[in-house]
């Protein structure tokens, strides 16, 4: 009797948990019109970086937390301007409840894993009374094998440990290259309307043209070294500036970043050479 193949269809999705490429805008005062005069500002020096760019509203710097109809105004605002809000930051329960009425979903800064259930252990044995003589060791059955140690958590390596990822190839425009949890060496062209980004510092050993971001996960010690600088945009850890604010004697020019006091600063390498 033949025996029936069971065919598992492949799933219609895949899910995977990313913050990447998502803007946040943090309120600092409550002023519509002033936030819209500023984003319109924005888009008029980036667009090709702002326009249609998902972003997530953060209202934690606020006194107060606004009420509904001054948010969904907010994200109207922004949507006018060519952004695409897609969220509240997570801040209090307050906040929760008021995404739940906008029906919008909450972004945290990270994500957190699933736990592992806790694994069982055998008792100790007890200490032997005093001044008994010492026994030899018990000889387990052979047959019986070791209790198997706790899974080791593995470490994410940090910005700095010279453990990182190294890409080869030009990184032509649409394209995106992303180091989690690591540093990003690149050796080649990034191509105008690329974007390289690494949870730690980015090494480019070519012509960056695109857009560079490092500390994506808010590392602040984080640095972008490159040595022919024309970038459309480069940030750390939130921290970014664009074409137009660089001054024009670093373009084409070795340089390096970094952020002191919050500030994203940029000076060249080869200041030395003619």
């Amino acid at each position: 009797m033949a025996t029936a193949t069971l065919t598992i269809p492949e799933p219609v999705v895949e899910i995977k948990f990313g913050q990447v490429g998502i803007a946040q805008l943090k309120l600092k005062r409550l002023d519509p019109d002033g936030l819209t005069a500023e984003l319109a500002e924005k888009m008029a020096t980036a667009e090709n970086l702002f326009l249609r760019t998902p972003l997530v509203l953060d209202l934690s710097h606020l006194s107060t937390l606004p009420d509904i109809d001054t948010v969904r105004d907010l994200l109207a605002r922004i949507r006018s301007a060519g952004m695409m809000p897609v969220g509240l930051s997570y801040g209090t329960s307050e906040n929760d409840a008021l995404a739940r009425a906008l029906d919008v979903p909450i972004f945290a800064k990270f994500r957190v894993a699933p736990e592992r259930a806790p694994i069982e252990r055998a008792p100790a044995a007890p200490s032997p009374p005093p001044r008994a003589a010492p026994r030899p060791p018990a000889r387990e059955p052979a047959s019986t094998p070791a209790p198997a140690p706790a899974p080791a958590s593995t470490p994410v390596p940090a910005s700095g440990t010279g453990i990182g990822m190294m890409h080869n190839k030009p990184v032509r425009s649409g394209q995106q290259i992303y180091a989690r949890g690591r540093d990003l060496t690149l050796t080649a062209l990034i191509s105008h309307g690329a974007e390289v980004i690494a949870d730690g510092s980015i090494h480019i050993y070519g012509a960056l043209r695109g857009r560079a971001l490092a500390g994506a996960q808010g590392d602040e010690t984080a640095r972008i070294f490159c040595r022919e600088f024309h970038a459309e945009l480069i940030s750390i850890a939130g921290q970014y500036r664009v074409f137009e604010d660089i001054p024009a004697e670093l373009r084409g020019h070795s340089i390096q970043a970094w952020l002191e006091g919050g500030r994203l600063m940029i000076a060249r390498l080869d200041a030395g050479k003619s």
